[in-house]
């Protein structure tokens, strides 16, 4: 992920242009790609977190609650830019004349794969929440 963030999209930004000056399309895109690099990279940082408070023991508690919670809002903003992607791609195919079938199929199997991630991490929150307010404090 950080290779992607910090090697090959800067590489992207600064040859596209030089290649097709005026054209401005690539702009939204790598944007919407580094959102989605930093929403996945937090999810990443959280979900270490999380084994971590496992290891330690610490697996039903409130910062693993939290730690669940951001995750979850990962997931919805992944899926946020990619659907922001396809729709950039959509404008960039009808005003171009491409064909964006491939791009757009492969940015829902990342949609479908996002949610089936984001949709175990809130049953395990609504588990461990439910969990901890049946617990006597």
């Amino acid at each position: 992920m950080l290779a992607l963030c910090f090697f090959w999209l800067p590489v992207i930004a600064i040859r596209e242009p030089k290649a097709h000056p005026g054209v401005y399309s690539l702009y939204p895109l790598l944007v919407y790609a580094y959102g989605c690099c930093i929403a996945f990279s937090v999810a990443l940082y959280q979900a270490f977190k999380l084994l971590t408070y496992i290891e330690k023991n610490d697996a039903f508690s409130e910062f693993s609650l939290k730690s669940l919670k951001v995750i979850k809002k990962c997931g919805f903003t992944t899926i946020f830019f990619i659907i922001l992607g396809i729709v950039t791609l959509m404008v960039i195919a009808k005003v171009s004349g491409d064909d964006p079938a491939g791009p757009i199929s492969l940015s829902l199997m990342g949609i479908l794969a996002t949610s089936i991630i984001t949709a175990i991490v809130d049953v395990l929150q609504k588990l461990l929440k439910n969990l901890l307010d049946t617990q006597p404090k």
